[in-house]
Formats: C-alpha cells, structure tokens, sequence
C-alpha cells in the first residue's frame, strides 16, 4: 500500500461576514489510493478578526475558488466537555485557524481543487 504525503504553502481568502484576508497559509496532503485528506493552517490576525465579528469559524476561499470551512481550536472546551470553545485569546496578537477536507476522492480532484499542490515536494512511503 503506498502513501502520499504531499507539503504547499498557498494563498486564500478569508470570509468573515463577507469581509475578506488574504493569508498564505500551509496545506498538506495524505492519500492512499484514490482518496485524499488535505490539512490546511493559516495565521490570521487577532485584531483583524474581531473587528468583523470572527467568532470560531470562517470560510477560507482556496486558489481554485473552493469555500472550505475553517475553524480556531483554543483548546478549551464547553462544560458538555465535547467541543472546543473557540473563543480569542486576549494576549495573542495571531490566531491559528485550520481545517480538514477529506472530500478529493482522486488526484485530479486534488489538484483541482488545490493548485498549489501541483509541483510540490512530495514523499512517498511504502507501508507493509
């Protein structure tokens, strides 16, 4: 069974309430066969956000035009103990925002929906 682990760094938008950023963020790819996991992180400015009204979640706009949910993780949790709270740290001036799309079912569909992965470096491993 063979592995892909495949690093970019890109540019987006981020939509907050319709106002926009542009960040360059870091994505990494992990497939097997013909389904892909894609893992993106990006630094947003604190200030920035709060001012449109960031609560927990955004919409990053990738290169190719796709609208992927992203979400701050404070690592705090709600008193229900299941989800993260999300809420801003005062003393932080940039906040890390991520996501996971595990929608591309191929390689087309990949690099479709993420140009920045086309050339970049790549590993691959065998598993036994």
């Amino acid at each position: 069974m063979e592995k892909h682990i495949v690093k970019a760094d890109g540019n987006g938008a981020i939509d907050v309430n319709g106002q926009v950023w542009l960040p360059i963020l870091s994505a990494s790819s992990k497939g097997r066969g013909r389904s892909y996991q894609v893992d993106i992180r990006l630094m947003a400015p604190r200030d920035w956000l709060l001012q449109r009204g960031f609560e927990r979640d955004a919409v990053l706009v990738s290169q190719s035009g796709a609208r992927i949910p992203i979400y701050h993780h404070d690592g705090r949790r709600h008193d229900d103990g299941n989800h993260y709270d999300g809420r801003l740290d005062a003393d932080t001036i940039s906040i890390e925002l991520t996501a996971r799309d595990d929608s591309c079912t191929s390689e087309v569909d990949l690099m479709r929906k993420y140009p920045e992965f086309d050339g970049a470096d790549s590993r691959r491993t065998e598993r036994l």
